[in-house]
């Protein structure tokens, strides 16, 4: 693929992605629609009003929309990616494009039924190579995108993540009070697995992520180990990290 870059921490360069939307006319992470349908259909209703992070140039939104999703908002942080895809979309009335910074996401309280992504997150994460030590900075990006997204979320609304991140790494950075959720997770594919993790605005969290949030606030330094991520994508961050 061309558009690779030279170094995987341009993937946190929004002029990479803006170079890589002039030429680039689609590519799904993880898999497209079909992959997780079936998952999606469970929770997403199609009447839900939505909101998809970091949309990029994937047909995500497209498929979700031909399949009777209507009311579809789509932001990401390249002018260039949201220009050609409201251009290229612009048939489809009820979906919108935004350029926006996940951290500041400028809806009011209780804006959607559904905020989705998909390797978003990963992408963000990039540059960290222990799934056991986050930087701060990432840390503090990823909290900010968090508490945006949990802010923006109607009352019994769902944010969905689908990630190559398993959960035993995934959900120490989704499991805290103050988001306000509980968590479930799905996962598809074959013969290389994908994750889908569920939050429910206005739920608890289990048990079980309860005293992951605990142990995590009492020991915020876990020993590393080094861990072989999965590779599958030709995109090279994506095994570079196991976040």
């Amino acid at each position: 693929m061309d558009s690779l870059p030279d170094d995987n921490s341009r993937y946190k360069d929004v002029e990479y992605w803006d170079q890589r939307y002039v030429t680039e006319r689609c590519y799904d992470w993880l898999g497209n629609f079909s992959k997780l349908q079936h998952i999606l259909q469970t929770f997403v209703k199609r009447e839900d009003s939505i909101l998809v992070l970091g949309c990029g140039n994937s047909s995500l939104s497209v498929d979700m929309y031909r399949a009777g999703y209507r009311a579809i908002t789509n932001i990401d942080y390249s002018s260039v990616c949201i220009s050609a895809m409201s251009a290229r979309h612009s048939d489809c009335p009820g979906m919108t494009w935004h350029q926006m910074d996940v951290r500041q996401l400028s809806f009011p309280n209780a804006s959607f039924d559904v905020i989705l992504e998909k390797a978003t997150l990963d992408a963000i994460m990039v540059e960290e190579k222990s799934p056991w030590e986050v930087s701060p900075q990432t840390a503090c990006f990823m909290h900010q995108t968090l508490t945006e997204v949990s802010r923006c979320l109607k009352p019994g609304g769902c944010f969905i993540s689908i990630t190559f991140a398993q959960p035993f790494f995934r959900k120490r950075l989704y499991s805290r009070t103050e988001y306000n959720w509980s968590i479930r997770h799905h996962s598809y594919g074959e013969g290389f697995e994908y994750f889908v993790y569920i939050m429910t605005q206005g739920e608890e969290l289990s048990p079980e992520d309860a005293a992951l949030e605990k142990k995590l606030l009492e020991d915020a330094e876990a020993p590393p180990v080094t861990t072989v991520a999965q590779t599958e994508d030709k995109e090279d961050f994506l095994s570079s990290i196991d976040l």
